[in-house]
C-alpha cells in the first residue's frame, strides 16, 4: 500500500541530484539485470538486495521504494542511448531517434510495461524529450502540432514495444515463442475456408514474408508527418504574399473571396502600367 505521507519532492530530489558514489548506481544496475530476466513484475527489492549480497532494508537508505527504483532504472536506460543526430533533414534525425528507442526497448522489453504518463521523468529522459522536441520545432509545425506530433508517434512506439513485451512474458512463463504457439494451433487453419479474404490473402503469399510492422508502421506515420509539414510551408508561403506586390504595405485580406494582391487602387494601376510597358518592349 502507498505512504499517503511520502513526500513527492524527494522523488525528485532522487532523481536529480548528482549520484553520490557507486551505491545507487549499483542498485540500478542490478534491478534492470533482475527486470531483463524476470520482467518487471518479477523485479522485487528483495531480489535486487539478493543479487546485490545485502539484506532489502539496506537497499531502502539509498531509495524509498521500488516505484522511485523504477523511475531511476527508466531513466538510466535513457542515459545508455546515443545522442541524436545533427545532420540531416528532420526525417532522418526523428527516424533515427525513434528507431534507437525501438532498440533499446527489444533489449529491455520491461520498458514498454515501466513507462506511463504518470512517471517521473528524470535528467536523461528530460535531455532526450528536449532533443526529439528540438528536431520538430524546426519544421513548419505550429507549437502545438509539434506536442502532438512527438505524441503520436512515441505512442505508436510504445505500441509496438507492449507486444514484445507480451512475447516476452509468455515465453518466459513456458508458453514457448509465438511461433511455437501457433504451430501447436495448426487445426485452427482448416476452419479458415469459410473466408475468402483470408483464403485469398494466404494464397497469394501474404504470411509468407511478413512486411515488419514497425518499419512499416513508422514510415507511414512519417509519410502523414511530412505531408502536414508541407501543408503548413505552403500557407507559411502565402503568407509571405499578404504584402502589397508594388510597395510591399500588409494587406487586410478578406474573410472570403478573391485574395487582393495590391493594397490600393493606385498601385494596381503602376502594376498594370508596368505590365503593359514590359509587354510593348
Amino acid at each position: 500500500m502507498k505512504d499517503e505521507r511520502h513526500d513527492p519532492d524527494l522523488d525528485v530530489e532522487l532523481l536529480w541530484r548528482p549520484r553520490r558514489g557507486l551505491d545507487l548506481e549499483r542498485i540500478v544496475h542490478a534491478a534492470v539485470e533482475v527486470a531483463d530476466e524476470d520482467g518487471l513484475e518479477g523485479m522485487s527489492m528483495r531480489k535486487v538486495a539478493e543479487r546485490l549480497g545485502f539484506t532489502p532494508m539496506s537497499l531502502y537508505r539509498h531509495v524509498p521504494g521500488r516505484d522511485q527504483l523504477i523511475d531511476l532504472m527508466l531513466d538510466g536506460a535513457m542515459a545508455r542511448l546515443p545522442d541524436p543526430p545533427t545532420e540531416g533533414d528532420w526525417r532522418s534525425r526523428l527516424e533515427t531517434c525513434l528507431t534507437q528507442g525501438w532498440e533499446l526497448t527489444r533489449r529491455h522489453p520491461w520498458l514498454a510495461e515501466a513507462r506511463g504518463t504518470r512517471r517521473l521523468p528524470g535528467p536523461n529522459t528530460v535531455a532526450r524529450y528536449e532533443r526529439m522536441l528540438a528536431i520538430l520545432a524546426d519544421t513548419s509545425l505550429p507549437p502545438a502540432e509539434v506536442i502532438a506530433a512527438l505524441n503520436v508517434v512515441s505512442r505508436f512506439v510504445d505500441a509496438e514495444a507492449t507486444a514484445l513485451l507480451e512475447a516476452a512474458r509468455a515465453e518466459r512463463d513456458g508458453g514457448g515463442t509465438d511461433e511455437e504457439w501457433w504451430d501447436a494451433r495448426r487445426s485452427l487453419f482448416d476452419q479458415l475456408d469459410a473466408h475468402p479474404t483470408i483464403t485469398a490473402l494466404w494464397e497469394a503469399g501474404g504470411w509468407d514474408d511478413p512486411v515488419d510492422t514497425f518499419t512499416f508502421g513508422l514510415a507511414r506515420l512519417l509519410d502523414g508527418l511530412e505531408a502536414r509539414i508541407k501543408t503548413h510551408e505552403q500557407l507559411r508561403d502565402e503568407m509571405r504574399d499578404e504584402n502589397c506586390r508594388v510597395c510591399g504595405t500588409p494587406i487586410d485580406q478578406p474573410d472570403s473571396g478573391r485574395r487582393r494582391r495590391y493594397c490600393s487602387r493606385a498601385c494596381q494601376q503602376r502594376a498594370y502600367r508596368q505590365g503593359r510597358s514590359d509587354r510593348e518592349q
